[in-house]
């Protein structure tokens, strides 16, 4: 920090006095709790409780009271529907919790330490594999040197790609051209749904 800038902690409790405001007391971890639980109802969105940073410019409030007259007026059904949706989903939480056993928790990091780090890399191959089978064309690595220009491996003599489902949202038409026939896959906890040109690979030697 420059030496000209003098540092200055301000307890929160000072700021919520300002505020004309009550900090909240919360049990420890029940914060991390409940906005874990709001994460798939989305009580606090803008179509259940408004777009806060436009209700406040429109408020402009000078204190928390004021602030508080002002919207429960204009969305008095606001808090009650983001708790309920909330609370609906703490509950399945909390039968989700009590489910969970030290054996459920080992299978938890196996699956992640060892499984889905390298599930990428053994799906690629499964779907290179398989591909292979059904279209009857050998299937053989990339070089290294392949590998970083997108090229995960051959069919026959056709280069392709295997990515995600996810990877045409995210990659520019430009970046997709400089790889070979672009593979998609998506998995589920039941099925490895593929998408590809089968004309492609049975042009293929």
């Amino acid at each position: 920090m420059p030496n000209a800038r003098t540092e200055v902690k301000l307890p929160v409790e000072e700021i919520y006095a300002r505020m004309g405001a009550q900090p909240p007391d919360f049990p420890k971890y029940t914060t991390q709790l409940m906005n874990l639980a709001n994460q798939n109802p989305q009580g606090t969105r803008p179509e259940v409780v408004g777009q806060m940073s436009e209700l406040v410019r429109e408020a402009d409030p000078a204190s928390f009271r004021e602030w508080k007259q002002w919207y429960e007026e204009r969305h008095p059904d606001a808090l009650e529907r983001a708790t309920e949706r909330i609370a609906n989903h703490v509950e399945k939480l909390r039968q989700a919790i009590q489910a969970i056993d030290r054996n459920m928790i080992r299978n938890w990091v196996k699956d992640l330490v060892l499984i889905k780090t390298v599930e990428g890399l053994l799906i690629e191959r499964a779907v290179l594999d398989y591909l292979s089978e059904v279209h009857g064309v050998a299937y053989t690595a990339a070089a290294p040197a392949e590998e970083s220009k997108g090229i995960d491996g051959y069919l026959g003599d056709v280069p392709v790609s295997v990515k995600p489902h996810t990877y045409e949202s995210k990659t520019s038409v430009k970046q997709q051209t400089l790889r070979g026939h672009l593979i998609l896959y998506r998995k589920t906890s039941k099925y490895l749904t593929i998408w590809y040109d089968p004309e492609v690979l049975e042009q293929a030697p």
